[in-house]
């Protein structure tokens, strides 16, 4: 199990990214939570299996439709809370 703690910067916000993160993390059986940050990027925090996360960071460099990401911030820590599901915080 790995835990994987993100930034997100571009245009993310208000083209449905934290939604499209969510789809992405239920889908793959990722946990942890996603939520909008005041300067306009998204953080995110995914706990699973490595292979799992890396997949999802594929999806999230790409982003839905109408988003365009410029950059993820990754840091890989060690897995602490234990997620019961994925969830938009914010």
């Amino acid at each position: 199990m790995a835990r994987a703690h993100l930034i997100i910067k571009g245009r993310v916000q208000g083209v449905c990214y934290r939604l499209f993160t969510q789809d992405v993390a239920v889908k793959l059986g990722i946990t942890g939570w996603v939520r909008n940050l005041r300067d306009g990027n998204v953080e995110a925090v995914f706990e699973g299996a490595r292979e799992q996360i890396d997949k999802a960071l594929e999806h999230c460099n790409q982003g839905p439709p109408m988003s365009r990401v410029t950059e993820i911030e990754l840091q890989w820590e060690e897995k602490e809370e234990g997620f019961k599901d994925f969830t938009i915080t914010g």
